[in-house]
């Protein structure tokens, strides 16, 4: 077994599930969330970018409906006791299958939960879902049950996100040290990536985003590696990961002399991080600290160049991203809760001057208000 928590552990998440079913008026829940078959269970894979669902009961009963590849997955990687395949072929309707399974546990005409807000869930594949059990059962949009309880990490959990920081304090440190006129994108990624696979990580539930020039004003990964001029700026948003376990950094490194103005936006970016930490406390809601966010940027004459969020939760994600729910952005009533894994990030996109400005880090929440993970400096590289 490659269990990475004790059996307990595991046995405790299924008690808290079910109790939140019951919750809820559920008779069982069908998750298509791999974050959600991890966290009950231990499996891990990627094989939900096919057809495949864990069943779990009232009654405890658990089964996971899979593709052959994912068998010795599944019985390596997990708790599940219960594994059933489809097949592969032209025309194959793993859909009537799962209403198969779901019959021979006593489902039918059951209110079951449903993980409809999942990557492992295309439209084409709920519309099976839909049809295939149409007249057997009632089902129900549960897409948050398990994430409710994911979102408060236990002491193992958070043991593996400070290792996770860890490695992220570490690809930092080479991009640091690479990040200078006639830098490679390339040998950055590499070094940074490589950093995190040596100190025993994993891969981030999306790309490392890396953009220099004009594409230091961009959030998202792109593809194209370019070098480093003499004067530059290089926006970096990457993550440690172990265990499935995310960390995430984001920092803008400037390359030659820094103007006034991204000197300026860089004040301001601390600031409103700072602040931030300062608003994560157990009880406040998720938009008290996107308020404290909007507030700096907004007297500082930087409102129309930040963005309508200011980060969100963390934990194990898969991919296509490694954002966890919930968010920080306006009204959110989501209150924060010890335990709580949370990265802000402060982000600027000046696009009238050219410049761009990120500052972002990794905090827990904890008893008294605020830890952050990451030992690494919130001061202005420059090369």
């Amino acid at each position: 077994m490659a269990l990475h928590f004790t059996r307990e552990e595991f046995a405790a998440r299924q008690a808290a599930a079910i109790a939140a079913m019951a919750g809820a008026g559920l008779d069982g829940l069908l998750m298509f969330r791999q974050e959600s078959m991890y966290y009950l269970t231990g499996y891990d894979t990627f094989g939900y970018c096919f057809f495949q669902c864990l069943y779990l009961g009232a009654d405890g009963r658990m089964v996971l409906l899979t593709r052959a590849p994912d068998l010795r997955q599944a019985q390596l990687t997990s708790t599940i006791g219960d594994i059933r395949i489809w097949v592969d072929r032209e025309g194959a309707t793993p859909e009537h299958e799962l209403r198969g399974v779901l019959a021979e546990l006593g489902a039918g005409g059951r209110a079951l939960g449903i993980e409809l807000e999942a990557y492992g869930l295309t439209g084409a594949n709920w519309d099976r879902v839909r049809c295939g059990l149409d007249g057997f059962c009632r089902l129900k949009d549960a897409s948050h049950l398990v994430s409710r309880l994911r979102v408060v990490k236990s002491p193992a959990e958070l043991a593996y996100v400070r290792r996770a920081a860890a490695l992220g304090d570490a690809a930092l440190v080479e991009a640091n040290r690479l990040a200078t006129p006639g830098g490679d994108e390339g040998e950055i990624l590499a070094a940074m990536q490589g950093a995190v696979f040596r100190g025993g990580g994993d891969y981030p539930g999306n790309s490392f985003i890396i953009g220099l020039g004009e594409g230091a004003l961009l959030c998202c990964y792109f593809s194209g590696r370019r070098r480093l001029a003499a004067s530059d700026q290089l926006m970096l948003e990457f993550a440690g990961v172990y265990r499935q376990y995310h960390s995430a950094l984001m920092r803008t490194i400037v390359v030659g002399r820094p103007s006034p103005r991204q000197r300026e936006m860089y004040a301001v970016c601390r600031e409103a991080l700072e602040g931030c930490i300062d608003a994560v406390r157990p009880g406040e809601t998720m938009a008290t600290v996107y308020d404290r966010h909007a507030a700096v940027f907004g007297r500082a004459g930087f409102g129309a160049h930040r963005l309508n969020a200011c980060g969100y939760s963390l934990g194990t994600t898969y991919a296509p991203t490694w954002m966890d729910w919930p968010m920080f952005y306006r009204d959110n009533p989501i209150p924060m809760q010890a335990g709580m894994v949370l990265f802000l990030h402060m982000i600027l996109m000046d696009s009238d001057n050219g410049y761009g400005m990120a500052l972002g880090t990794t905090v827990t929440v904890t008893e008294r208000g605020c830890g952050r993970l990451s030992q690494a400096t919130l001061d202005l590289v420059v090369n």
